[in-house]
Order: C-alpha cells, then sequence, then structure tokens
C-alpha cells in the first residue's frame, strides 16, 4: 500500500516495530468499501448497509469514500480487520442523509460495537445530517461504554465558526483536525474549541473503489490515520479504555504553543510516541456520580406548587478531560438490539443545545 508524508510525520516505521494493529477490527461508518481492491482484499467485512436505499457495489453512489478511508486506516494498521457498514451515499453532498424513520449514523455504531468493533471511524457529517441528533449522541455514548472508541472528522469549514460540526462535536468521540506538511492546520480543516488533536490531511494517498490510488486533502483522511493509530494503540494493549487513548493521544502529541488551540487540538499525533505509552497507561478517572443540582419541575396544573422528581438521564459523568461519555448511561440501560427504523419517544432527531447552527458540509474527497 502507498506510503506518502504521512508515514514519517506520524511515526509510523518506530510505532510498526511495537504494533500493527493485529488482532484490532476497525468498523468504517461510511459509503461503503470495496472489499475486492488489491490493497484491501482479505481485511474487510461487509456489514448491514444502514443507508437502506437499496444501491449495490456496482452502483456510482456506493463505495467511493469508504473505500478510500478503509485504505488510510490499513497504512497505519496494516493487520487490523475492517468492518464495512454504510451509512451515507457519496453522491447526495449538502443533503440531509436521514432517511424517514431511518437514523444510519445511531444505528451502524450500535452494530459496530455489537459485532466486535474496537474502534469507529466516522469521517463523515456536517451537512449531511443535518444538526445535532439525539440518537447519534446515545449512540456515541453506547459505544464508549462498552469500550470502544469513537473517532470523527473535525469538518471542512474552516475557520467559518458559524457552523456546528457533528459527529465531531458529540461528547465522548476524538475529534480530528487536518495538518499539512509543516504540523500546522491545514486550510480547509474546521477551527472549533472540541478539536482534540490532529493528523494529517493533505494529499493522502488513499484507495479509489474502480482500483489504484489518488491523493485527498480532507478531514476525512486524517480521522482514518487517527483511527489506525488507535488501532495500534489497542492491539499492544488490548485492556486500553476510551479514556486511556484519549488521555495518551494528548498527552504524546505535538503540542502547539500553549499546548491546545481550537485549530489542532492537542497537536498532530505521534504515533510511536502513543504506541509506546499504551504499554503503562495512566490510571482512568471517568465515572459516575449522582446529579447534584436542584430537579425542580413545573407542576402540569400550571399552579405555583412545583414537584421534584429523578431526572430522566440519572447520573452525570465526570472526567471528561479523561474520558467524556456523553449519554452513556441511558444507553447502558437501553442496551443493544435497536433495529434500523426506530423513533424513540423522547429523542427527537435534530434536537439539540439551544441555538445551535446547521453543521458544515460533507466532507470531500
Amino acid at each position: 500500500m502507498p506510503r506518502g508524508w504521512e508515514a514519517d510525520a506520524l511515526g509510523l516505521s518506530a510505532a510498526h516495530r511495537a504494533s500493527q494493529g493485529a488482532g484490532v477490527t476497525v468498523a468504517v461508518l461510511d459509503s461503503g468499501v470495496a472489499a475486492d481492491h488489491p490493497g484491501l482484499k482479505g481485511k474487510v467485512t461487509t456489514g448491514p448497509d444502514f443507508y437502506a436505499d437499496g444501491l449495490d457495489p456496482a452502483s456510482p453512489r456506493w463505495g467511493k469514500h469508504g473505500t478510500a478511508m478503509a485504505s488510510d486506516v490499513l497504512e497505519v494498521a496494516p493487520q487490523a480487520k475492517i468492518l464495512s457498514v454504510r451509512v451515507i451515499d457519496d453522491s447526495k453532498e449538502g443533503e440531509d442523509q436521514r432517511g424517514e424513520g431511518l437514523e444510519p449514523i445511531a444505528d451502524g455504531i450500535r452494530y459496530a460495537v455489537d459485532h466486535g468493533a474496537d474502534v469507529i471511524s466516522l469521517s463523515l457529517g456536517s451537512d449531511d445530517f443535518t444538526s445535532y441528533s439525539n440518537y447519534d449522541a446515545e449512540a456515541v455514548g453506547y459505544a464508549v461504554s462498552h469500550g470502544v472508541t469513537v473517532v470523527a472528522g473535525a469538518g471542512n469549514s474552516g475557520d467559518d465558526s458559524s457552523n456546528g460540526a457533528f459527529p465531531a462535536g458529540y461528547a465522548s468521540t476524538i475529534a480530528v483536525a487536518a495538518t499539512q506538511r509543516d504540523g500546522g492546520r491545514a486550510e480547509f480543516s474546521t477551527v472549533r474549541t472540541h478539536n482534540l488533536v490532529a493528523a494529517p490531511g493533505v494529499g493522502i494517498v488513499s484507495a479509489m473503489k474502480e482500483g489504484g490510488y489518488r491523493a485527498v486533502n480532507s478531514t476525512s483522511p486524517a480521522t482514518a490515520l487517527a483511527a489506525g493509530v488507535v488501532a495500534l494503540m489497542r492491539s499492544h494493549n488490548p485492556k486500553l479504555t476510551p479514556g486511556q487513548i484519549r488521555t495518551i493521544l494528548t498527552r504524546t502529541a505535538h503540542h502547539p504553543p500553549g499546548g491546545r488551540d481550537a485549530q489542532v487540538g492537542y497537536g498532530q499525533i505521534d504515533a510511536a510516541t502513543a504506541v509506546k505509552a499504551a504499554a503503562s497507561p495512566p490510571a482512568d478517572r471517568a465515572g459516575t456520580v449522582e446529579y447534584q443540582g436542584k430537579k425542580h419541575f413545573a407542576d402540569p396544573t400550571g399552579t405555583s406548587k412545583s414537584t421534584t422528581q429523578p431526572l430522566e438521564q440519572g447520573v452525570w459523568l465526570t472526567g471528561l478531560g479523561v474520558a467524556g461519555v456523553g449519554a452513556g448511561d441511558a444507553d447502558r440501560r437501553s442496551g443493544p438490539g435497536h433495529g434500523t427504523a426506530r423513533r424513540r419517544a423522547g429523542a427527537t432527531a435534530g434536537a439539540g443545545p439551544t441555538g445551535m447552527a446547521p453543521p458544515p458540509r460533507h466532507f470531500p474527497t
């Protein structure tokens, strides 16, 4: 598989002396993966199509982006396995990709967790999923609460902060910005305070569905490369928790001046140092505590009398700097096995923080 400047930037040669991702499954939630590509053959398991539009791999709307992302994961972790789950359509850039009654990302995440994924790579988002989604946020919490790390791209809207950025903006995801050859932020990479780390995203040679390779500029390959680094870490130490992985990545990255900023988070990932640190991880201090605030609710009769009731999400999660977990407890209560076309009472797609603007456009390749 071809290698570009990103191999040296990430320190892959040294990292591969300790780990190449053996025994780890990376779920690539994307537009599908061409499992017969020469660089991917024998390494891809194809899961369900949660986008559910009836297309097959022969369609031009199937597998271009996902094939590229799978190859980028395997460049970093060549002995890892790929679980391909289709959740987007290659051709519908800038359109809401949630079908009526469908929640493809949330369903894809839950499927991946329940079918052996150790890492979930989300090189997607933006206008394809028009805003914050309770379904997706809960699914991310489900993954992290089951020990699965979720990596998501920062987006490609540059320094335009007028839009939201999901799924990277969900609590517990590792939001990945893109860097250029000098280690600084790529011009297109979205600037957001939730950016955690960065990885190369300019001129990344990635597989084409039809065969061969081409250079890609986007936070999409940056995300896939970062997911590959997490796979190396998990292979080197299978007991690592998402919180420990998060902490190691931030501590070992090439920090920008000041230690962290909204452009590249804690800086470009150092795969070699991260893998070495995985052997002796820091303690995971993430945990749950009972919510300590007031629990007053308006009386439904409209009188001045108030009532006190337990919150629907009865616990709040601590240790966000180590392992933000978001809606993990709600997911632990609900458990696995939610079907594709589900609508849960009390969870409305598009509902989110007050004033949240719609997210930026789909990550191009």
